[in-house]
């Protein structure tokens, strides 16, 4: 490997590069993410290296495996330039296939395709999965493009251009005005401005000054960061030797996740290489220009997702946050001025400075620039990472992307914004999505998380699981979030079993005001977000838990009951079997019963019981009818002949 000392040396390899490989060649992509390598994709890899390797192919054939595609509901995926075809939930054993038929043979296998559970079409393309159609994937397409251990693979697509741009033709000052006019915001959640805050650090007295990657990603459902590192380590650490050099920072760290092992490894692989080429370390490209990286494994709290608490951490003692003012800009890692930014603010740098600043502001609303990754999970038919414009409605994002709520349930909400965001109901589906407006209906951007909530879902209970998560996660520093939160996470536990009183509700409102004005960093000024959203919105709910001591949503276990309706019971047995409390009594031809007594509100029976029968019934805030006395419990079946 030849280091690179200057750009001219960088722009003729990547000439060579590019020289080398012919653009209708075919090329096999696989996604092999963390969510494809779950559903199976290191057996699709090895299938495709084997094949490739000891087949007589009467034509050249490229492959890589790369990062996440985002359509992880449908993994593994396999996409196929340059018709761009694209096959799902592939297995090893349609590797064979693919080979024979649409390599050799230029045939489409239909059984692979995309199918529009709507309107039965099949999607060839990609581009024509709904799931893509409505993405701008600017940060994230670059995922499915290369492969995350390939520096030729990154140069290829234009890799390193914004690097060599900013050192050699811009100055730090320059740098920072490009950022700021791109008005981009910190996708970590806060949202402040990164051109204000690197202004700010390059401003700040003291040497040396530091830039710091956020890769602690933390919150339950969301992992935009860590898919961003696995796929495209390259793209991120050469936003951060920008950042560094505007900054004038001569030493970078990179805070992540020591449960991101794929990130971790395809990180590590990419700094040593860049060490080895001259990207990273004395002299960049001949510029003058040093900086170095170094990894920093988390230990997985919550809490040092707050940078205060990371800066701690990197220091080697517990992280906690500690009081602000001084910002980390001003006085951050020991004691000096210290930039911090998440994956995919990091990621955005080079798209800004290649681009223009006026081309990146020319995407999302006023307020916000850009586009977002959300991670879209929950009671939604397509799951994944979608990437979308500033500004995008929800109902666009839910169902022209996510496809709509399953098995013909009903939208209730949409949790935004990670554990302390908050949720937004029907009826504000068309709101924009960008961080005013996300803010002002009482939920925030956050890193990026989003649920999608159906009819059956408990809104009090939803905020009791948050709660829950919040209070786990708290540091204990400070009385108003260890405590506060604490309370109200029992208040809620309460409610949920239908013991709350009407007291609780103001008690509550107490505690969050508390909360959100003297706790100590974001976590606990953030916390009461999912009670007060769900509250704001779902008042009716929390009446009914109190009040009249019923779930609307038939969810909490301790307000629902199941019974067995005597005249659409089959006896056919398999509640009895599957029923893990032994709470059902029966035999063939013997209407089954539910002993209440025994019963734990699981659920199993009503789940397994055949749809065709519905004999099962759950209710809340009603009395159990009582079970049918013992001579009428005999079932007459009829005879098929009959």
């Amino acid at each position: 490997m030849i280091r690179i000392n200057s750009p001219d040396e960088l722009v003729a390899l990547r000439d060579r590069i590019v020289s080398e490989r012919n653009p209708d060649t075919p090329c096999i992509t696989v996604c092999a993410g963390t969510g494809c390598l779950a559903s199976g994709s290191r057996d699709v890899v090895a299938a495709f290296n084997h094949a490739i390797g000891t087949q007589d192919l009467d034509v050249e054939v490229g492959f890589r495996a790369t990062g996440c595609h985002g359509f992880c509901e449908k993994g593994p995926i396999v996409v196929i330039d340059p018709e761009e075809i694209c096959y799902l939930q592939v297995t090893s054993e349609d590797v064979p296939e693919i080979i024979a038929k649409t390599i050799k043979e230029k045939k489409v296998i239909e059984r692979l395709l995309y199918v529009d559970q709507t309107t039965g079409e099949k999607a060839v393309h990609e581009s024509d999965i709904p799931f893509y159609k409505y993405q701008e994937r600017m940060v994230f397409g670059a995922n499915r493009r290369i492969d995350p251990k390939s520096f030729e693979d990154y140069l290829a697509i234009g890799g390193c251009q914004a690097l060599t741009k900013a050192l050699f033709e811009m100055t730090p000052d320059e740098v920072i005005s490009e950022v700021k006019d791109a008005n981009l915001r910190g996708r970590g959640g806060g949202g402040f401005p990164a051109g204000e805050k690197w202004e700010i650090a390059r401003a700040a007295p003291g040497e040396p000054k530091y830039v710091v990657v956020n890769c602690d990603e933390g919150d339950p459902g969301a992992y935009m960061d860590r898919s961003l590192m696995e796929g495209n380590p390259y793209g991120v650490l050469e936003g951060l030797t920008i950042g560094a050099y505007a900054i004038g920072a001569n030493e970078g760290y990179v805070y992540i996740r020591q449960e991101y092992p794929l990130a971790l490894e395809n990180l590590s692989l990419a700094i040593e290489d860049a060490e080895k080429r001259g990207l990273l370390g004395k002299d960049i490209l001949g510029s003058g220009f040093d900086f170095k990286v170094k990894v920093h494994r988390g230990a997985g709290a919550f809490v040092c997702g707050e940078e205060t608490a990371l800066i701690i951490s990197l220091e080697g003692e517990v992280g906690e946050p500690r009081p602000r003012p001084p910002y980390p800009a001003v006085k951050g890692l020991w004691g000096k001025p210290t930039n911090i930014n998440n994956v995919e603010t990091w990621a955005n740098i080079p798209l800004i400075i290649n681009g223009g600043a006026a081309a990146f502001a020319a995407i999302g609303t006023e307020g916000s620039k850009g586009t977002k990754i959300f991670s879209l999970v929950g009671k939604i038919a397509n799951t994944g990472l979608v990437e979308v414009p500033m500004g995008i409605s929800l109902r666009d994002v839910i169902y022209k992307i996510g496809g709509g709520i399953p098995d013909g349930k009903k939208f209730k909400a949409v949790q935004t914004g990670g554990p302390s965001g908050g949720c937004i109901p029907e009826e504000r589906l068309d709101l924009e999505v960008d961080f005013d407006e996300l803010t002002k209906a009482g939920s925030m951007m956050g890193s990026g998380g989003m649920i999608v909530m159906d009819e059956e879902t408990c809104m009090v209970d939803v905020a009791r699981y948050f709660i829950d998560f919040l209070t786990d996660e708290s540091c204990g520093k400070c009385v108003p979030c260890r405590e506060g939160l604490r309370q109200m996470q029992r208040i809620l536990t309460r409610i949920t079993e239908g013991k709350g009183e009407e007291s609780d509700i103001e008690v509550l409102e107490e505690l969050a005001e508390t909360a959100q004005e003297a706790s100590l960093c974001a976590l606990g000024k953030t916390a009461p977000n999912p009670f007060l959203s769900t509250f704001r919105y779902f008042r009716d709910e929390y009446e009914a838990h109190i009040n009249e001591k019923r779930c609307p949503a038939l969810s909490c276990k301790k307000l629902v009951s199941y019974y067995i309706e005597p005249e659409k019971c089959k006896a056919c047995l398999i509640c009895l079997k599957e029923c893990p409390a032994g709470a059902i009594d029966g035999a063939k031809k013997t209407i089954h019963i539910i002993d209440q007594e025994k019963c734990d509100a699981c659920g199993i029976c009503f789940e397994v019981c055949p749809s065709r029968f519905d004999a099962v019934v759950r209710i809340s805030g009603e009395p159990v009818p009582p079970p049918i006395p013992e001579e009428k419990r005999m079932v007459i079946r009829k005879s098929k002949r009959q």
